[in-house]
């Protein structure tokens, strides 16, 4: 008799809903938060921006400690302190005040939010891969997309009648709940430490390889080219639309929605397609989106690239998590853990470079020069990953 499949809904939905927890109650809630915060008096929009950087620096950081604690015994007990501290983090910036120390908060929530945006998807894919079910993995990144909206929400909503530090109080109440039960389903996962494949004796630790290394080159090309219209595309906004225009402000909701979408649409084109196939697609795309804003000022180069890259950057994670398991699977969430660090270098770097840039007298709109360069990078490398039989063989 054929042992029945265990369901994928539960597992993905307590995915979902950590990943939403962290990254969006902890991580991109502040983007809506931050106009508000500097409207009542707490923060400088100085200080702001310098509170934002800890906050991508603790992402880092998270992520680097993804790689020392791998194993999957190690996921198990992290994960849960993960969550721990992003809860605890998140309510004492309900009565954070002093900038400094809000910054010390978001540094530290930002640790949690990498470690957990690392080690919880990795888990869910081991658990995936034990049941031939790989293909399903992106579906967990469904909790971003939504949660962009719902963070968009709880600001607007709670906009008139909370103030100062107590603006972050939706978001604290809100992880309660969803922290505890996603990591209650996930704790009864039956996900045992990856073997080595039959017939290749001991696997090299080795993270870099010749397969490997096109990729995270390819990838650090993403991390560059997304984050700058994720970060400036508003504002570049204000500076070629029309006053009276939707996109002032709805810009960033164009982004959110098209997320939505991305997870499913890219889990499944990584499935039919090969991941590598549907990667070096969703590249050209994401590249069109900021070429897009380059070659296409005003409201119809703002409007496609708020489409195109947000209906692509999720894709881009989810897709390349996949291809780097399949390239190392005796080390799947190390790699994983690794390639999370790289993006976030290259998130980091980006600013800064756009930064020197306007600082030399260059404009914003020519600093998305650099996003489509970076992509361009990336696209080019991603012919050099090995072909579709390395991702073919996992399914």
């Amino acid at each position: 008799m054929t042992p029945q499949r265990p369901a994928l809904f539960p597992v993905l939905l307590a995915g979902a809903l950590v990943l939403l927890t962290v990254h969006t109650l902890g991580r991109f809630i502040y983007t809506p938060l931050l106009p508000w915060l500097v409207e009542d008096g707490l923060l400088t929009l100085r200080q702001g921006a310098d509170i934002a950087s800890w906050n991508y620096l603790g992402y880092l950081l998270g992520a680097l400690l993804a790689i020392r604690w791998h194993r999957i015994a190690q996921i198990r007990r992290c994960l849960p302190w993960g969550l721990v501290l992003h809860a605890l983090t998140t309510l004492l910036q309900t009565q954070a005040s002093d900038p400094d120390l809000l910054a010390a908060l978001r540094l530290l929530n930002g640790i949690s939010n990498g470690l957990v945006f690392v080690q919880a998807p990795a888990l869910i894919l081991e658990w995936l891969v034990r049941h031939n079910r790989a293909s399903a993995s992106g579906l967990v990144y469904l909790g971003v997309g939504a949660g962009l909206l719902l963070s968009s929400a709880m600001v607007g909503l709670s906009a008139d009648w909370l103030q100062g530090a107590a603006r972050w109080w939706p978001a604290a109440l809100l992880s309660l709940p969803l922290a505890w039960w996603g990591w209650h389903r996930l704790a009864r996962l039956d996900t045992a430490e990856q073997a080595a494949p039959p017939g290749e004796g001991s696997p090299s630790g080795q993270l870099l390889d010749r397969r490997t290394t096109p990729l995270f080159l390819a990838y650090t090309g993403a991390g560059m080219g997304y984050i700058l219209p994720m970060t400036f595309l508003p504002t570049l906004a204000r500076l070629q639309v029309a006053p009276d225009s939707f996109l002032i402000n709805g810009s960033w909701l164009v982004v959110a929605l098209a997320t939505l979408i991305a997870p499913w649409l890219w889990s499944r084109l990584g499935g039919q397609l090969g991941d590598k196939h549907a990667l070096q697609i969703n590249y050209l795309i994401q590249l069109a989106g900021v070429l897009a804003a380059l070659l296409l000022p005003g409201a119809t180069g703002i409007l496609l690239c708020a489409l195109l890259v947000g209906s692509t950057f999720l894709g881009t994670v989810l897709l390349t998590q996949r291809l780097g398991r399949s390239l190392q699977p005796h080390q799947g969430p190390r790699i994983s853990a690794a390639m999370i660090a790289l993006y976030s270098v290259a998130q980091l770097a980006a600013p800064w470079l756009t930064g020197q840039w306007l600082g030399m007298g260059g404009s914003l709109h020519s600093a998305f020069w650099l996003g489509a360069g970076a992509l361009a990078w990336g696209f080019g490398w991603m012919f050099a990953v090995p072909g579709p039989g390395a991702d073919e063989a996992r399914r």
